[in-house]
């Protein structure tokens, strides 16, 4: 299976919140009312103790319960209530909009960002880590951003404004407050460092789950036929043990926070009650009163219970964090190299069909050669086959002749111009393309024919599947060319699914064509009608065909025998026969017995 090499990348954690403030910018007036109503409901909450003290004081006075002062002391009480119920509210709202608006974005760019990677990226990345990124990692960061905004900034509103209130009821506890307290800072952050890295391998070890198990899945037939079951899953099951150590190892050591800081705090709580009851019993009350110490017990209730939360939000924090270096390390990945910006842009039909490679010089890997001083002239209308060996650089020239990825050296002209200086999609729009690994969207069958012209009428995508032979068995499905197949074609055969690709070369009709073992799944009496089909498709257009089978394209007008990445032969069907050279040896041993 395929490793990203995008995972071995550490980015700092702060260098990743900087992009991400990047994206809080675009809600920067709902992060301001958000911070308005944190501030509403800290505020809020902070006036209730002082409410409950002073009832506290009227209820346990000597002689008899003040109900005079007390009732307006109760209904205030539960005004209070109610703001911080109602701003608590809509502090929720305002920041689930920011949480979701931010992910939104976050995978739109990392959606976008996958339209431009060059096929070389997506070659070397296996699906499965790519889907995980976008889907598993955003939803992870969701979780983690969304809690740093229910928590960490009224905690900090909280302890800033208990700390405010406790200074002017009583400085001494306040003392003990203040300097227990940051020991449950030291604790989590001593906790912090060390699992961050645990998340970042947690992370890592599922998407290469996630990748494992889509390859799995979108090979399932494969693996059956070869009864490669036990292996399978003896894989998943390393990668699957992995991910659990790693997972609960991460959990452990961040569980060990909450724990810990709520020990520190009760340290701080305990203290204050003690330190205050002596100072009542010690001043008979005049220093203190027991309304007041229960006002300020609750405030160090109050003060301390933001650390404890904080430090759980740091911790989800972190793995937040983690995946969204994750998902900007996608987004930033280099694309495609830019277009020139005097980059023609050219419509199909003012494609006169004229190829030309000059020079052309490639390879996928800088140390092994591969397609070396590639030479070739097409005129319109011309039918080329390329034929040789496996590896012998078929594909590639289809690849290059796509621009799927860019020549080394030398240069492919269509219509007299370097194709790297024109539009991609003006190039790509020139191609109708028939790959021998057939693709089929989520859909209907009309929408599948029609994937290259979605204004096409009705009648003519009936008529594009008339030519390609497909009209028949879509008549004879459910709903006929409105039956909807799953992503990949669902039960249609390889056959039936080839043909829907060729119907879509039909229905667009371009200027050239790519035909890639186009009929390599197709039945022999169907592959008759389809090359003869071909025949009236390709007369006037120029055409690329790769086949194997060297039957399929005697009627060719030129034949380019290529073997490690050189054309070595070129000719006609006859012309190379008579030569008896690699092309004769290879078409003759297909009927060797």
């Amino acid at each position: 299976m395929k490793k990203s090499a995008l995972k071995k990348t550490t980015v700092p954690f702060f260098a990743t919140v900087k992009k991400v403030v990047r994206y809080l910018a675009h809600y920067r007036i709902l992060f301001g009312l958000s911070l308005l109503l944190a501030t509403v409901s800290v505020i809020s909450l902070l006036y209730l103790p002082v409410l409950t003290g002073q009832a506290i004081d009227l209820i346990v006075a000597p002689g008899k319960v003040d109900f005079e002062n007390l009732t307006p002391l109760l209904t205030r009480g539960l005004v209070v209530i109610g703001i911080t119920a109602l701003s608590q509210w809509f502090m929720s709202i305002c920041n689930n909009r920011i949480t979701f608006g931010i992910v939104r974005r976050l995978r739109q760019d990392a959606f976008v960002s996958i339209q431009k990677l060059p096929l070389s990226f997506l070659d070397k990345h296996p699906v499965g880590g790519l889907v995980s990124r976008v889907i598993s990692d955003a939803d992870q960061f969701t979780d983690g951003l969304l809690m740093g905004f229910s928590q960490l900034f009224t905690g900090v509103l909280t302890i800033l404004g208990t700390l405010g209130f406790m200074l002017a009821l009583n400085p001494w506890l306040t003392l003990w407050v203040v300097l227990v307290t940051p020991l449950s800072l030291f604790v989590a952050s001593f906790i912090a460092k060390r699992t961050h890295q645990m998340f970042q391998k947690q992370t890592e070890t599922r998407g290469e789950q996630t990748a494992l198990i889509d390859e799995m899945i979108g090979s399932h037939k494969t693996v059956v036929a070869f009864s490669h079951e036990d292996e399978a899953l003896a894989e998943f099951d390393e990668v699957n043990d992995r991910l659990e150590l790693v997972s609960r190892k991460a959990t452990f050591f961040s569980s060990l926070t909450n724990p810990s800081t709520r020990f520190v705090n009760n340290l701080v709580y305990a203290g204050v009650a003690l330190i205050g009851a002596l100072m009542i019993l010690g001043t008979d009350g005049d220093m203190l009163t027991v309304g007041l110490l229960s006002c300020f017990l609750t405030y160090a209730n109050q003060y301390t219970k933001p650390f404890n939360e904080i430090s759980g939000v740091i911790t989800e924090l972190q793995l937040a964090m983690t995946c969204a270096a994750r998902l900007f390390e996608l987004i930033e990945a280099q694309p495609e190299p830019p277009e020139p910006e005097d980059a023609e842009v050219l419509a199909p039909e003012d494609i006169n069909g004229r190829v030309s490679l000059r020079a052309v010089c490639f390879s996928y890997d800088p140390e092994k050669e591969l397609i070396q001083n590639l030479n070739l002239s097409l005129h319109k209308g011309q039918r080329v086959a390329i034929v040789g060996p496996t590896g012998c650089g078929k594909t590639t020239v289809i690849n290059l002749l796509m621009r799927f990825y860019d020549v080394d050296s030398g240069e492919i002209s269509v219509s007299g111009i370097d194709i790297r200086h024109m539009k991609r999609h003006s190039l790509r729009n020139a191609y109708g393309m028939v790959l021998q690994d057939t693709w089929l969207s989520a859909g209907t069958v009309k929408e599948n024919i029609a994937f290259g012209r979605p204004d096409a009428t009705n009648e003519e995508i009936v008529a594009a599947a008339k030519a390609a032979h497909a009209d028949s068995f879509i008549r004879r499905l459910p709903d006929g060319y409105n039956t909807q197949l799953s992503e990949g074609g669902g039960m249609l055969s390889q056959g039936q699914k080839q043909l829907l690709c060729i119907a879509r070369v039909f229905l667009c009709l371009p200027p050239m064509l790519i035909l890639d073992e186009a009929t390599s799944s197709i039945d022999t009496r169907t592959e008759l009608k389809i090359q003869n089909a071909f025949a009236d498709l390709m007369e006037g257009r120029t055409s690329f065909i790769v086949a194997h089978r060297l039957s399929t394209i005697k009627e060719a007008d030129v034949i380019l025998v290529m073997k490690n990445g050189r054309i070595i032969e070129q000719g006609d069907h006859k012309t190379l026969l008579k030569q008896g050279g690699f092309y004769a040896e290879m078409y003759n041993s297909q009927f060797d017995s």
